[in-house]
C-alpha cells in the first residue's frame, strides 16, 4: 500500500514539474503557445488549461502527503527506550515491590565482609549535616 501511494506521489510530482515548466513566464520561458497563432490555442486558453491541470496536480500532491503521513503514523509501534532483557517488554514493579538495584558502573561500593549491609553512621545519618561555626 505504501509503495503504491508513493509511486503515485512521484508520478504527480514528475507531472507538476512538467506542468510548471510548460508555462509563460515573464521572459518566454519554456512556454508553448507563442505569439504566432501557430500553437494549437491561444495563449490565454494555454494559460488557462495549464493553471487549472497545475491546481489539479497540486491537489493530488497534498492528498499524496497527507495520505503518506498517516500511513507513517499507523505503520509506527511505541517501544521502549529502556533495555529489556529477553525481548520482553519492561514493567513497572508493583506498589509493595522492592526495585531492582542499579548498576552504576566502577562507582558500585562492595558490600562488607560478610555480605552484610554497610552499618548504619552513629549520629543517625538520616539528614545531612551542617557544619556548626563557631
Amino acid at each position: 500500500m505504501l509503495t503504491v501511494v508513493i509511486v503515485i506521489h512521484l508520478m504527480i510530482v514528475l507531472a507538476m514539474i512538467g506542468v510548471v515548466l510548460l508555462q509563460k513566464s515573464e521572459g518566454g520561458g519554456l512556454g508553448m503557445g507563442g505569439s504566432g497563432g501557430g500553437g494549437f490555442m491561444s495563449s490565454r486558453g494555454t494559460a488557462n488549461v495549464l493553471t487549472r491541470t497545475t491546481a489539479v496536480l497540486a491537489l493530488g500532491f497534498f492528498i499524496t502527503s497527507l495520505v503518506l503521513s498517516i500511513l507513517a503514523g499507523v505503520e509506527r509501534k511505541p517501544r521502549s527506550i529502556l533495555p529489556t532483557a529477553g525481548g520482553t517488554p519492561a514493567t513497572a514493579p508493583g506498589p509493595g515491590a522492592p526495585l531492582a538495584p542499579l548498576d552504576t558502573g566502577p562507582l558500585t561500593v562492595p558490600p562488607a565482609a560478610g555480605g552484610a549491609p554497610p552499618a548504619a553512621p552513629a549520629d543517625g545519618g538520616g539528614a545531612p549535616q551542617v557544619p556548626q561555626s563557631r
